[in-house]
């Protein structure tokens, strides 16, 4: 109520008390009070009522996965791949050789809304004095690439900045903002004779299936964590180790049994998690499965064919290759669902059909390859074509997009 109102209403009383103390004046007395105290009541009611309806905007409402690629040569690329002085030689599709960069100039355009664009100052304010890793295989190695590049690209020259290699972590760190970006290697999650950061070619998996800690140990101080784990579960064999490496007693099992596997890994995450993140403090992704584009009769093209010599993405909305292992995926959502269940809230960000649409934007044979090629794969270039990571800039530049959105809706 208003200072001009409860002039009027006390001057209304004062007036009521001068015609005399008579039964019908302590009538009107009583009613005015009635009315003011009513006004009163109503009014916190009303803000109660507000505050309690008041929608919760700590996640976007949007859905940001559902929509179609635009050709957008005006504000896309996000950055230039040669300014990017963290690009890694495995993306850097230009620098090796590809002349149609068309592939850098899609949008990607949620039907119902629009994503933000992306603002590294925000961002770094956000992350002021906190720690973002990155968990898992080269293709969040990709994503992380992705995220320094669209950083660097929005942040003064002059800007204080530094990236070292620390174990499995190659850790970027913004001085003046005390911002840690980090990547840390552990393709499958659990402990396994893959986790070299540098050597880690190995064709006979042997896996810990129920072993993290060795791992976990290094995230607990985070205060973000994302994480990816799908395509090093591919193998059609692995063999599962119960008790150490080297130990004399230890038990190993050749298995197939893919989905079971990957189940019971994601079980020892998923109970790490449970025990020893803060709930309050850390905030949970999930990487869906990144597609890859092995299998051109997926999209009408001849047996053998794959992304070799693609340039367009493909436009039809819905489309799922048949190489993209929904199991798989449901198998990580079913156990995030269950830790949602325990109270532990974990963002799954289910990038996989909008990536799906991407044939065009895999580095193919225009990258380093780290193992000299043959004769006869020089002969026969889809032999030996990248169809699984994403040149950058590109597709993972929309993968940050969304976390971005994310981070920034939840810190």
């Amino acid at each position: 109520m208003n200072l001009s109102k409860m002039a009027s209403a006390h001057k209304l009383i004062l007036g009521t008390w001068k015609i005399g103390y008579n039964i019908h004046s302590i009538a009107g007395f009583l009613l005015i009070s009635f009315v003011i105290a009513v006004f009163y009541l109503t009014v916190d009611t009303r803000q109660v009522l507000e505050e309690q309806t008041t929608p919760d905007d700590s996640i976007p409402s949007c859905d940001f996965f559902s929509g179609k690629w635009v050709y957008d040569n005006i504000s896309y690329p996000l950055y230039k791949e040669k300014h990017c002085s963290f690009m890694e030689d495995d993306f850097a599709c230009e620098k090796y050789g590809r002349k149609d960069l068309n592939y850098q100039q899609w949008r990607w355009q949620p039907h119902d809304c629009d994503l933000p664009r992306f603002n590294a100052t925000a961002l770094l304010e956000k992350l002021k004095g906190k720690k973002l890793v990155f968990v898992g295989d080269s293709l969040n190695r990709n994503q992380w690439t992705s995220m320094l590049c669209l950083i660097e690209s929005s942040i003064p020259l002059s800007s204080s900045k530094s990236k070292i290699w620390k174990d499995n972590s190659i850790i970027f760190t913004a001085t003046d903002y005390n911002a840690t970006i980090e990547f840390y290697w552990s393709p499958l999650l659990v402990e396994s004779n893959c986790d070299d950061i540098i050597n880690h070619r190995v064709r006979a998996r042997i896996i810990r299936v129920k072993s993290i800690e060795k791992h976990a140990s290094h995230w607990t101080d985070a205060d973000i964590l994302v994480f990816d784990s799908f395509v090093w579960w591919l193998e059609p064999k692995m063999t599962l180790l119960w008790g150490s490496f080297g130990s004399s007693d230890a038990i190993y099992k050749e298995v197939e049994m893919k989905l079971r596997r990957y189940e019971i890994a994601l079980n020892t995450w998923s109970d790490w998690l449970d025990i020893n993140i803060n709930r309050t403090r850390t905030k949970l992704f999930f990487m869906s499965l990144s597609p890859f584009h092995t299998l051109g009769e997926d999209w009408g093209m001849d047996t053998g064919q794959n992304c070799y010599n693609e340039t367009k993405p493909i436009l039809n909305e819905g489309y799922w290759g048949s190489a993209t292992d929904r199991e798989m995926m449901q198998i990580a959502e079913s156990t995030i669902h269950e830790l949602e269940t325990r109270g532990l809230k974990v963002e799954y960000l289910n990038i996989t059909q909008l990536s799906d649409y991407r044939k065009d934007a895999h580095p193919s044979i225009y990258r380093r390859f780290w193992v000299p090629l043959t004769k006869e794969q020089k002969g026969n270039p889809r032999s030996y074509s990248d169809c699984v990571h994403w040149c950058l800039p590109g597709v993972p530049d929309v993968w940050n997009i969304i976390l971005y959105t994310y981070i920034m809706h939840s810190l």
